[in-house]
């Protein structure tokens, strides 16, 4: 949803009445699924808040696109060429009163707001065009069969990109004398007078071209969707009876052992905790109430199943855990292996995303006066991706 000033008063024409035959696949490249949308779906999504949206389509596709767009866009049927097309689309809004047009390629569908907004920042300074794009800077070759034939200097040189943005009435005079035909719109406003600003482009704005491009457009959406979390869980058991403690998962022996309704697994704990916080699903005792006398004596890894599967269960994978027990005693470093290995094997991950180690309260507190154990864990978990 753009919120900058000038939307408002701004129409965007999304150009999608191409076939985009080099793409390949049984539908035209705008119509085909990039992560569950439309790739058109997409391109006219990243317009929301605009005071008005056009979108040209092929007249083989109106069908499709009533049935999909219609409501949230005004249809247009293209013509046989780009400049044909974005000229019918123009014509709609002439008489409209909006001052700018932003025309885009329904084959971008990852243009980001800041490349927006950039175009709209040039338009509302004064200026009558402006365009994002970015500087070449690979070396330029020309060739024929496969083989180098000359070079070309790139000085000076940009990569186009839309949307490219224009007062409205200057763009439409333009496309209406114009009889030639143009690649983008600012080749035609070029010809034709009118001034236009470049703004930076953005590498993750391509246009869908190559049947290469569109898994490069999936690992670009997956990053964009990928949703980080974490969560923290502090647990403390006190020593009572007994000659082992249970630490996560490993049954250390001791001439002590931990008092606590299940089998007081203070690092399990942590940790199950740590990853309920993460999901913002409480901890615990939310789901695994001390009052319900079936989780007496439990074995806490249940409780560390639950958290990990729960956690699957609403999209999201563990990034990383790490816990850390606090006590002078037992020592933990020899058991600390078999500790990573047991978490990882109830969480179903690989033991190099857990992490176990300890420390010492340098004798204070309660932990350095040997009266319990206290254990804290973070977790990571990662979505979307």
């Amino acid at each position: 949803m753009s919120t900058h000033p000038l939307a408002a008063r701004t129409a965007v024409l999304i150009s999608a009445a191409g076939r985009g035959s080099r793409m390949g696949g049984d539908l035209p490249k705008q119509w085909q699924a990039l992560s569950g949308r439309t790739v058109l779906d997409r391109a006219i999504g990243a317009f929301q808040g605009f005071a008005r949206i056009v979108v040209v389509v092929h007249p083989d596709d109106m069908g499709r696109a009533i049935a999909e767009l219609g409501g949230r866009v005004t249809l247009v049927a293209g013509r046989d060429t780009r400049s044909g097309s974005v000229r019918a689309g123009l014509e709609t809004l002439d008489g409209s009163g909006l001052g700018h047009v932003l025309i885009h390629d329904g084959a971008r569908p990852l243009v980001a707001p800041p490349v927006i907004d950039a175009v709209l920042d040039a338009l509302a300074a004064g200026a009558p065009a402006a365009a994002p794009a970015l500087a070449v800077t690979d070396a330029l070759w020309r060739g024929a069969v496969d083989r180098v034939t000359g070079f070309a200097d790139r000085e000076g040189l940009y990569r186009a990109q839309t949307p490219q943005g224009f007062a409205l009435d200057a763009i439409l005079a333009a496309h209406r004398a114009d009889s030639r035909g143009a690649a983008d719109d600012v080749e035609l406003a070029h010809r034709h007078g009118i001034p236009v600003t470049i703004v930076p482009g953005d590498e993750d704005n391509l246009k869908l071209t190559w049947p290469g491009d569109m898994a490069r457009a999936e690992r670009i959406t997956k990053r964009r969707n990928m949703d980080v979390r974490l969560g923290n869980g502090y647990d403390v058991h006190a020593f009572g009876p007994g000659d082992r403690v249970w630490l996560c998962g490993i049954a250390v022996p001791h001439d002590l052992g931990l008092v606590g309704h299940s089998d007081a697994d203070v690092g399990m704990h942590a940790l199950t905790d740590a990853i309920y916080g993460a999901l913002a699903q409480g901890d615990i005792g939310r789901h695994f109430p001390p009052s319900d006398p079936q989780w007496k004596g439990a074995a806490s890894d249940i409780f560390l199943r639950h958290a990990a599967e729960l956690a699957g269960r609403m999209g999201y994978r563990l990034g990383n855990a790490d816990v850390t027990l606090i006590c002078e005693r037992p020592k933990i470093g020899p058991h600390a292996a078999a500790m990573q290995a047991r978490l990882a094997e109830i969480m179903g991950v690989a033991p190099d995303r857990v992490s176990v180690k300890a420390t010492t309260s340098e004798r204070l507190g309660f932990t350095g006066r040997e009266e319990g154990i206290a254990a804290i864990a973070t977790a990571t978990l990662i979505g979307g991706a």
